[in-house]
């Protein structure tokens, strides 16, 4: 299964749809525990905002039959409607891919061509992406940015980049030497995206078969509706 997930009531008002897209092929994958880690950090932030944090995980390498697929004939397999169906109406995406000379990964691009243009309007977006060497970080600001930009999407300030040797995955096995650890960026990055996902009304959410709108209460007001 590409997708795992974490259930409630999707027409709760405190309930954010969170929208967890990784690209890494390898297993383990570099990529998709940089994913998991910003989405646990995330999930952690929504929760001390009083929200109640609904995790997808969307992970592209077991989708890879299915994408190449619908880029050639134009089928979607269930499985891949379901993943696009969650980051179409996600309060926020986290979105990760491995860094492939200068850029996004192929796989990365080929799931994304899929998606709606017009359903990632003004959506949070954290970008994230891994490398070999710190060199390659500026990919996100030169690739990722613009192709969240094409959308419209709300892609935030702040992003993390994670070389080697964020992970000690250096010959030695030596630990980071930067002065902005791994771990601090993670938490400033996940507090950013619970922040704007929290300002943010719940985006209506439609389940299979549902033909007609949702109206959900924002947050604040419900606070405001209990005298809070």
């Amino acid at each position: 299964m590409s997708l795992a997930h974490e259930s409630t009531d999707p027409f709760t008002p405190q309930a954010r749809h969170l929208v967890v897209l990784s690209a890494g092929v390898s297993d383990p994958s570099s990529t998709k525990l940089l994913a998991d880690r910003l989405a646990d950090a995330a999930a952690g932030w929504l929760s001390e905002l009083g929200l109640v944090p609904e995790v997808h995980h969307v992970e592209l390498r077991r989708l890879t039959g299915a994408i190449g697929e619908a880029v050639v004939t134009f089928h979607r397999s269930p499985e891949l409607q379901d993943a696009l169906r969650q980051v179409e109406q996600a309060d926020g995406i986290i979105a990760v891919s491995p860094t492939y000379k200068g850029s996004y990964s192929g796989l990365f691009k080929s799931f994304v061509d899929l998606v709606d243009e017009d359903a990632l309007v003004d959506v949070p977006v954290l970008l994230g992406a891994t490398g070999g060497t710190p060199r390659h970080s500026l990919m996100i600001d030169f690739a990722l940015r613009p192709l969240f930009a094409y959308f419209k999407a709300a892609a935030l300030p702040t992003s993390v980049f994670a070389a080697a040797d964020d992970w000690g995955d250096v010959e030695g096995g030596q630990e980071s030497r930067r002065t902005d650890p791994l771990d601090e960026r993670i938490r400033r990055a996940a507090a950013a995206l619970g922040e704007r996902m929290a300002d943010r009304r719940a985006r209506r959410r439609l389940e299979p078969g549902d033909t007609g709108p949702v109206d959900v209460v924002p947050f604040a007001e419900l606070l405001r509706g209990q005298g809070s």
